[in-house]
């Protein structure tokens, strides 16, 4: 068995956006626009925090589960493809993140 990854979970969002939006909870949300998926992004990140603070692993592991699903769906509906923001990673990674955090503000 493989291991699912979120390219796997990537896909699952395309294949999703391009289907009828009465059985697709990711359609419904693209269809209420890049803003309504932004507010569900920031809802999401607000319950991780809140797991992460009460030391709760099970709610962390869900609610990150929930925002990194979210996060894609605000890509996609941005037109942002998830290897642009990787690109970003990879290139960022290249130096140690005090190095790279200071480059920013250089730039």
């Amino acid at each position: 068995m493989t291991r699912f990854t979120i390219h796997d979970l990537a896909t699952i969002i395309d294949a999703r956006a391009a289907s009828g939006g009465e059985a697709s909870y990711t359609r419904k949300l693209l269809d209420k626009g890049a803003e309504h998926c932004a507010k569900k992004l920031g809802e999401e990140a607000v319950e991780t925090v809140i797991a992460a603070v009460e030391n709760d692993r099970d709610h962390l592991i869900a609610e990150s589960a929930d925002l990194l699903f979210h996060l894609l769906v605000l890509l996609k509906s941005r037109g942002v493809a998830l290897s642009e923001v990787e690109d970003v990673l990879a290139q960022r990674t290249q130096m140690s993140g005090l190095e790279e955090k200071a480059a920013r503000k250089r730039e």
